[in-house]
């Protein structure tokens, strides 16, 4: 028998499908899903949780006319499948193939790109007011989540909505918790009743018939009469004070009802938020069962769960999170804070060990960053984990509230540089550019685990504000030491001399941690051609040590800079700035990323095309020196 799956490329074919049909599609839909997420790689869980959402969606409203929003974009594979992706979904976050979230250059059907959560609504009222001022029609229907919804932009985007729009539809998909769980027997039928199309017709019909009659006195008493209805047994009427209609809770696998309360909102004329129960990971038993582990995975094996790529070694994340468990151990002042991401940033053991100083503060960086410094401003030792692709948002904060005031506060970037198949939204590029010109700011990069822990050590005691950036993964795999040592603030380390430094042919590598290991290899293959070649650890991208790099570069024919970051504004910038203030007569080669946003891709693959081997470094330095 084939599949329904089969006879659906683009929307308009399942508008003629019936409900047992539309939930046969839903389990294709996953099956697809979970069969390409094995072999790229992917945001499983909640990708799996809004299948029968995204197919009653599209059963209602016609996208492209239509907008449909996705925050994130961790809710956007069903999507894609849809709209006319499937033959291309096997590409799926492969370099040169399908995005791993809603990118409006790879389709009309994606009304806005998404990566950082919490933008959705804000873009949304922005087309829901452009369509206005135009005399448009089209729906614009926003989809986001329950954590989204706490993000500070999606906040004030709330308390701007029903004075921007009378018309606009807004799907909160509460995956924490099964209905069955929140909601209960009268509030579910609550639920059903609210979404029920009948139901709301005729409530409709009744408002306008009591404002044409003058009977003000019965429309706002009706409405206040059903307002406290819900407050007894919903817990979201917070929404109808932000003056949107509330209609829920509603069993976001059950794809009649979703049709039905998806039609009542195509039919509202105010702003409106229908809030949907899914489950991550639905139909998938390991990622029901996990949904924290299956919300991002590697490729893995269908039948086990287990993942096809062994890491070796600790990462980078997992050093983090045990050195600073057993630091607070010793010192009751270190309080550990990040933004929705404990598991990924390494902290769910401090979070077990030390719970009454752990805080996920949810989506909420610039929260994380101003509380932080709230936290040492009376004495504490914050210590901050995100990611650097996040950290983005706070640079406000780190500027104005930390660096002005001088205040003791570490911020750990994780995941700094490329991180691959993720593509130009979680690349953390951008990060020394961002905080390097900032005033009384120390930033260190380790390049292995043994480093990264004195590191950590050092920046809590140094007591003043810090930045550690590090990669996603693994390192060279070094023991972490028992006894941790300070290191001194700006001094770099020599790690391999060239017999003849000072020799007019010689050339001194500057690189941050991750790429010391390719200037080795470039460094290797210029001595084999008689070319001297010294490398040094910065350790500090500031300040950095100005008194070695005149000393390593005195009478060299080149300085050459490697960097997993972007070189304008970046670590080489500095170095470039320094020494033509010096007079420096040999060449500058600043090696990292160009002046663009990086596509998706594996890491392998992104360093080949822009030249970032050890044979095109080694190249480029034949061919400008």
């Amino acid at each position: 028998m084939s599949k329904i799956l089969d006879r659906v490329n683009v929307p308009a074919d399942l508008k003629d499908l019936n409900v047992h049909e539309m939930e046969d599609l839903a389990a294709d839909i996953r099956e697809l899903i979970i069969e390409t997420v094995s072999k790229t790689g992917g945001h499983l869980g909640a990708n799996l949780g809004v299948v029968e959402l995204t197919i009653a969606l599209l059963k209602v409203f016609s996208p492209p006319d239509d907008k449909i929003v996705w925050d994130v974009g961790h809710q956007s594979y069903a999507y894609k499948i849809l709209t006319g992706r499937k033959d291309r979904f096997s590409t799926l976050r492969q370099s040169g193939g399908l995005s791993g979230f809603p990118k409006m250059a790879e389709s009309e059907y994606d009304a806005f790109g998404a990566g950082h959560a919490g933008t959705a609504l804000s873009a949304g009222m922005g087309m829901a007011y452009s369509r206005d001022m135009r005399g448009g029609n089209e729906d614009i229907v926003v989809v986001t989540g329950d954590a989204s919804v706490s993000c500070g932009i999606s906040l004030e985007a709330l308390n701007n909505l029903a004075s921007a729009t009378n018309r606009m539809i807004v799907i909160m998909n509460d995956n924490e918790m099964a209905i069955s769980k929140n909601v209960g027997s009268i509030s579910g039928y609550l639920g059903h009743l609210l979404a029920n199309p009948r139901y709301n017709r005729w409530k409709k019909g009744v408002e306008t018939a009591a404002k044409k009659a003058h009977l003000g006195w019965f429309r706002s008493t009706y409405y206040r009469m059903e307002e406290s209805i819900k407050s007894l047994f919903l817990n979201n009427v917070i929404f109808e004070e932000f003056g949107l209609r509330y209609v829920g809770p509603i069993d976001g696998h059950n794809i009649h009802d979703l049709i039905d309360a998806l039609t009542v909102a195509k039919e509202y004329d105010k702003p409106i938020i229908l809030h949907v129960a899914t489950v991550k990971g639905k139909g998938y038993e390991f990622a029901e069962a996990y949904p924290e582990k299956w919300h991002g995975t590697a490729g893995f094996d269908i039948k086990t769960g287990d993942a096809s790529v062994a890491v070796s070694g600790k990462g980078y994340s997992q050093v983090f999170g045990d050195v600073l468990t057993n630091l607070a151990a010793g010192n009751k002042d270190i309080v550990a804070i990040t933004a929705a991401m404990t598991g990924g940033t390494g902290l769910t053991g401090f979070a077990e060990t030390h719970s009454r100083r752990f805080f996920d503060v949810g989506m909420s960086e610039e929260h994380a960053v101003v509380f932080a410094a709230g936290l040492a401003a009376d004495g504490m030792s914050p210590v901050i984990a995100i990611y650097s692709t996040f950290i983005q948002r706070s640079v406000d904060c780190i500027i104005h509230d930390i660096c002005l005031q001088k205040l003791p506060v570490v911020i750990c970037l994780d995941r700094a540089g490329i991180v691959g198949d993720d593509g130009p939204t979680h690349h953390g590029v951008f990060d020394i550019a961002l905080l390097r010109p900032v005033p009384g700011l120390i930033i260190m990069q380790p390049r292995d685990e043994a480093q990264f822990a004195n590191m950590i050590d050092t920046a809590i005691k140094l007591k003043k504000p810090v930045v550690i950036r590090y990669p996603r993964g693994a390192g060279p795999g070094l023991e972490v030491p028992e006894i941790l040592s300070e290191i001194p603030v700006g001094k770099a380390e020599i790690i391999r001399q060239s017999a003849t430094c000072g020799d007019n042919g010689a050339v001194v590598f500057w690189a941050l941690g991750d790429m010391i290991p390719l200037a080795e290899k470039a460094a290797d293959i210029l001595e084999a051609d008689g070319v001297s070649c010294s490398i040094v650890d910065p350790r500090f991208i500031k300040p950095f040590d100005r008194e070695l790099l005149k000393e390593t570069s005195r009478g060299t024919k080149a300085v050459v800079t490697l960097e997993n970051g972007v070189i304008s504004g970046g670590f080489g910038s500095g170095v470039e700035s320094f020494l033509a203030s010096e007079g420096y007569d040999g060449k500058v080669l600043k090696c990292g990323w160009p002046d663009e946003f990086i596509p998706h891709g594996s890491a392998d693959i992104l360093l080949e095309k822009y030249g970032l081997t050890a044979k095109a470094v080694a190249e480029r330095v034949r061919n400008e020196t």
